[in-house]
């Protein structure tokens, strides 16, 4: 049972000690400046140590913010080379807001006002950082929490289970129209850079994600049974794509050329074994046909809607894109209002004959 004790310090202040012993169970003491708060915390104790949870309790008041985020990145973003550079500058950002705070301290209330101050930040390029962003600093100490949470068991529970996402807008869907599709391939053809025009392809008929494109490998490119494997992906599982029409005509001819040097298909020519930036070349070709507001991740958009208009139902489409769910495929469903219009119809002959 707790026993609460009244203790005066030199200065005349006053402090509660508290004392909780159960048989078989190890001794919890604190103290506290308040007795409503030596009350609350004996109570809370009791319950954790009689449901064996004390452990965790007494970790999360041992360890800070600041340890947490020390742990995670020097333990875990190793093995993640992926995201570690975008984890450990979100993590610094809360360790320098909250470092100090004790785990025990963590609450919903805390991080939805940190929440809310960085929504606030103004960004490099001086604008309002977006609300997408800061949903993803919110999901990094999430997912670092958690770590703490099942594998180290520093805490109990994930405070930001209860913490609300920000509203974010309707995903981005840019794609070319014919003729700026037209125009932008016409100055890819003509561009200094001669792989320009097949990447693009590339992208376009394989709705591959930039890195997937830049950084693909000859290994991955099966032309005798028309297909290219994407196995450096996104969410970490390799994917085959069909390799068809004007693309594998490229990719074919591309490689009666091999170079010996490097596997990469799109080799840097400094260094063949880094993959080539396709930025500039690619910016320059936009300007040149006159195309606004398209960045290269648009042309995966592309492929996306072109599949859709061409009839292609919504789980393949997800499965070329590599879309762990339809949710994320969805947003295509506009342009293809036809499979919509058959639904309704073949509902009313069935009904209606």
């Amino acid at each position: 049972m707790a026993q609460i004790r009244e203790r005066v310090k030199k200065n005349g202040k006053k402090s509660f000690f508290v004392r909780i012993r159960m048989k078989g169970k190890p001794e919890a003491t604190a103290s506290f400046e308040r007795l409503t708060d030596a009350r609350i915390w004996a109570q809370h104790t009791e319950t954790a140590i009689r449901e064996g949870r004390y452990a965790t309790t007494a970790e999360a008041q041992k360890h800070t913010v600041s340890d947490l985020v020390e742990r995670y990145i020097s333990d875990v973003l190793p093995r993640k080379p992926k995201i570690h550079n975008e984890y450990a500058c979100q993590l610094k950002w809360w360790q320098a807001q909250i470092g100090d705070v004790l785990l025990s301290d963590l609450t919903p209330s805390l991080i939805s006002e940190q929440r809310d101050l960085l929504s606030e930040k103004v960004t490099n390029r001086k604008t309002i950082i977006s609300n997408a962003r800061v949903n993803r600093y919110m999901a990094t100490l999430s997912t670092t929490i958690t770590t703490a949470v099942k594998e180290w068991e520093w805490m109990e529970d994930n405070p930001l289970r209860k913490v609300s996402k920000l509203k974010e807008p309707r995903g981005r869907v840019r794609y070319l129209s014919t003729e700026e599709r037209e125009r932008l391939l016409k100055a890819c053809k003509e561009s200094h850079n001669t792989d320009l025009y097949t990447a693009v392809i590339l992208a376009i008929s394989t709705g591959g994600r930039r890195a997937e494109i830049w950084g693909l490998c000859w290994k991955c490119v099966d032309l005798q049974n028309g297909f290219v494997t994407f196995e450096e992906t996104k969410n970490d599982e390799p994917r085959s794509v069909p390799l068809a029409g004007h693309a594998f005509e490229l990719m074919l001819e591309r490689s009666k050329v091999p170079r010996i040097d490097t596997d990469l298909v799109f080799p840097s020519p400094k260094n063949p074994q880094k993959h080539f930036d396709f930025r500039k070349p690619f910016q320059m070709a936009l300007k040149a046909a006159q195309i606004e507001d398209f960045r290269w991740h648009d042309l995966r958009h592309c492929a996306a809607s072109y599949l859709v208009m061409a009839g292609v139902d919504m789980r393949t489409v997800a499965e070329i894109l590599g879309h762990k769910t339809l949710q994320m495929t969805q947003r295509y469903t506009h342009l293809s209002p036809e499979h919509l219009k058959d639904a309704v119809a073949k509902m009313n002959l069935k009904i209606f004959g």
